[in-house]
């Protein structure tokens, strides 16, 4: 599904990433885990295309992502939910939701379907769906962030840091959702980075360390 053969990431000067290799088959739940500042969003950002390889390729699905742009790897099945979420804070929660669905043009009734699909995962979000994205408190934001990535994410979702700053209980309420995603959604990949290992225990089956720009696998 997805595999990074040696990928290298320099940014201002300085290498972040060094020879990078990991592969996620259908379906698996995988954890990158590190401290901050090891690489975990410039991998994820390496995999969606928003920062250049200075060494190495990612492949996705058979396909080399260098052929792909950044703005067509959602059309492949890529969904990605970034740290700091990204929400357009004038539209409303389902604004928001069908936003990348409408982007690549998708027929009305399949934009419904996995609309229904996101609110079946995360019912929470479907109570305040006509609420302006701006109002939210930054644990319902991270909710929303993953209703927008399964909107397009058919085949793999990447979850950069989604723990990050949540309360206990939206933590809680959050990892329910991911076991509900797997339920739903079997053979989807799903990428999660944490910086706690502890929280991922229950929702994955394998897990890489990265510590300066280096990866290699661990266990939880």
């Amino acid at each position: 599904m997805l595999t990074l053969e040696g990928v290298d990431v320099s940014i201002a000067g300085t290498r972040v990433l060094r020879g990078v290799s990991l592969s996620i088959g259908a379906g698996a739940r995988v954890a990158l885990v590190g401290r901050n500042g090891a690489g975990k969003t410039t991998t994820f950002r390496a995999v969606m295309g928003l920062v250049p390889l200075t060494g190495g390729a990612i492949g996705f699905a058979g396909q080399n992502l260098a052929e792909v742009p950044a703005h067509r790897r959602s059309s492949i099945g890529i969904g990605y939910a970034p740290e700091e979420r990204k929400l357009f804070p004038t539209f409303t929660v389902e604004e928001n939701l069908r936003l990348p669905a409408e982007v690549l043009k998708l027929p009305g009734a399949e934009i419904a379907r996995r609309l229904e699909k996101a609110y079946v995962i995360l019912p929470e979000i479907k109570e305040f769906a006509d609420r302006k994205a701006g109002g939210l408190s930054g644990g319902q934001g991270k909710m929303v962030a993953l209703g927008r990535a399964l909107m397009v994410g058919t085949k793999l979702v990447l979850l950069d840091e989604p723990f990050q700053g949540l309360a206990p209980a939206l933590a809680k309420r959050y990892g329910e959702a991911l076991l509900r995603l797997r339920e739903a959604e079997p053979g989807l990949a799903v990428l999660i980075s944490e910086s706690t290992p502890d929280l991922l225990k229950p929702m994955v089956d394998s897990a890489f360390l990265i510590e300066r720009g280096e990866v290699r696998p661990t266990a939880l």
